[in-house]
């Protein structure tokens, strides 16, 4: 099973930082063998100082600061009350930011590793990328097990229908099955978690109900666009034209409106206009060394990306705090109904985390048992995008829906909605996955803030030198804006928080100040690998930056609601089929 988080991260030119076996940082170096096969970190920026007991008992402290509800919260669903507006940005985009995620960190050569391949394919594999593996894996030649039988579309999959009782049972979409609006699921295995599995290539994808609908609708888009370009272009060349379609038009969406909700809009112009300044910046004529500081490296053309640490440890974290605890899912699921879509629901009805079910006894613990629940999604659990995205941007007012209906994300600030305070195993790499000290392992603000620590991550205040950024003033880090209270720290501790801010709480720190999107360091780090990654890629909108989209409403706009709209087909009947 792939591990959404991991447990050691091999730095170009350092080794591999993992945790020893008494949970102390320490670096491994890797045989040839081991260092081609390891997924490619690097580090932009200076190495931190190791996490000493002192400023363990710090982040603990911080991480229940980050995960308790204030006052005025709700604690049956989880929905934090900070006293500040929610962001609006609508909900959807948190999930968006994760199917990204975990296109850039898709391991390649997962299920290949006993297979002959060359060191340049398995370098390839490991190298990050705007590209969609996680939904195309190798393609369908090499993985087609995930395409249908004309080699060419993915597989998607059936519900099932529910019975009386159920939720939703008068329903009539929800009474019967349908295909098309599940996964893919593998249907063999001696357990039904086995059974359950998605199959698709990065099954990280089904952590949560959110993120496996997003990934269905790319399915969804990608065999649209096959069934559109089908009649002009040749079968040969079918598969690999659809691809360049889809993964152009992805990085048209994530640049122009992803990117602009969730960092400065100045910060991401200003990078995909003038180039990058600080992450793999490529080399001047003639200037073919490394930076003099921290080990940078200026890159050829033809050079594979990497991923920094400080993105994937840190900046990139920012969607933990956009998570709401509760949903108004769809018709079925939504608080007028008297039953809201928890997060608990969510990783519930999903076969990575989850069960496709009900926890029996309404407990985390019930998600963790591979011997119960369902094989597919029920009807009545399928998505109503209307509820997380806004068509009224496509002009869309039969999309349009009720803003108490509708969900927008929380404000990126320094504070989580507290069902993060305990995760399901399956977000650590299947239902068989071991954590050690469960009761603060399982806290994600905790795991987050501990693992800069195995990494050694710079601080806020290093990279912000390095970056050239002004720095948070001690006031700014210890009071923010109406997010996580620093209050249970003694003074000499809030002192040393704020003069070596752990580099995850600084950006959201950041952010909190200027009104939820990332700036200053954080909004940097992810608009320059954003750029890397797409230059990356082997259809990329920055390599030809003359290309535009054909598939929305006009040669400069693609949205992710065009790509919604494109995907199923302008029609309310299956963007929201439960009415």
């Amino acid at each position: 099973m792939k591990r959404h988080n991991r447990d050691d991260y091999y730095v170009i030119g350092e080794g591999i930082l993992t945790l020893d076996s008494n949970g102390e940082p320490i670096t491994v170096r890797p045989s040839a063998i081991a260092e081609v096969r390891k997924f490619r970190f690097s580090r932009l920026g200076p190495v931190g100082a190791p996490i000493d007991d002192t400023q363990r008992l710090i982040v603990e402290t911080v991480a229940t600061a980050m995960t308790t509800d204030p006052a005025g919260g709700d604690p049956e669903s989880g929905v934090k009350d900070h006293g500040s507006p929610d962001s609006g940005i609508p909900s959807g985009f948190t999930y968006l930011g994760q199917f990204v995620d975990h296109d850039l960190t898709r391991d390649n050569n997962t299920d290949r590793l006993g297979q002959d391949v060359t060191v340049d394919e398995l370098v390839q594999g490991r190298s990050p990328s705007l590209d969609l593996d996680s939904l195309y894996g190798r393609g369908p030649q090499k993985d087609p097990r995930f395409y249908a039988d004309d080699g060419v579309s993915l597989k998607s999959g059936s519900t099932t229908g529910v019975g009386k009782g159920a939720p939703g049972a008068d329903n009539p979409f929800a009474r019967l099955s349908h295909d098309g609006f599940d996964l893919p699921r593998v249907g063999t295995g001696s357990t039904l978690a086995d059974q359950r599995l998605a199959n698709i290539p990065d099954r990280r994808n089904d952590e949560n109900l959110a993120v496996a609908q997003t990934h269905l609708a790319f399915i969804r888009f990608h065999n649209r666009v096959v069934r559109t370009l089908a009649g002009s272009t040749p079968s040969v060349q079918l598969f690999s034209a659809a691809r360049n379609t889809v993964v152009r038009h992805y990085q048209w969406m994530l640049r122009t409106d992803f990117l602009p909700r969730v960092v400065d809009p100045a910060i991401v112009t200003d990078v995909f206009t003038n180039g990058r300044r600080f992450f793999e910046v490529p080399a001047a004529y003639g200037d073919l060394g490394w930076y003099p500081r921290y080990g940078g490296k200026n890159i050829q053309p033809g050079d594979l990306p990497t991923m920094p640490i400080e993105f994937s440890v840190a900046a990139y974290r920012l969607g933990h705090s956009m998570i709401r605890g509760a949903y108004e899912w769809n018709a079925v699921f939504n608080r007028k109904q008297g039953i809201p879509a928890t997060l608990l629901l969510l990783f519930a009805f999903s076969g990575t985390s989850g069960i496709l079910a009900p926890p029996p006894s309404g407990s985390v613990s019930d998600l963790n048992d591979p011997n119960i629940g369902g094989l597919k999604l029920p009807s009545n659990w399928v998505a109503d995008f209307r509820r997380l995205y806004d068509f009224s941007e496509a002009k869309r007012d039969d999309l349009t829906i009720a803003p108490d209906d509708f969900n927008i994300t929380k404000r990126i600030d320094t504070l989580l909605v507290n069902p993060l305070q305990q995760l399901p195993l399956g977000t650590f790499g299947g239902q068989d996955a071991t954590v050690h000290a469960a009761g603060r392992q399982l806290n994600l603000a905790f795991r987050n803030l501990t693992r800069a620590g195995m990494v050694r991550l710079g601080s806020g205040q290093q990279l912000a030198k390095y970056l050239e950024v002004p720095p948070l003033t001690t006031d700014q880090i210890i009071a923010g804006n109406q997010g996580a209270s620093l209050d249970q720290l003694a003074a000499d501790q809030k002192d040393s928080f704020a003069k070596n801010t752990p580099l995850w709480f600084y950006i959201l720190r950041e952010a909190e100040l200027n009104g939820g999107r990332l700036t200053g360091v954080g909004g940097r780090i992810v608009a320059e690998v954003f750029h890397r990654a797409m230059e990356g890629s082997n259809a990329s909108i920055v390599r030809d930056p003359s290309w535009r989209p054909s598939l929305g409403p006009d040669n400069h706009t693609f949205r992710m609601v065009d790509l919604l709209l494109f995907a199923f087909e302008g029609k309310k009947e299956l963007l929201a089929p439960l009415g």
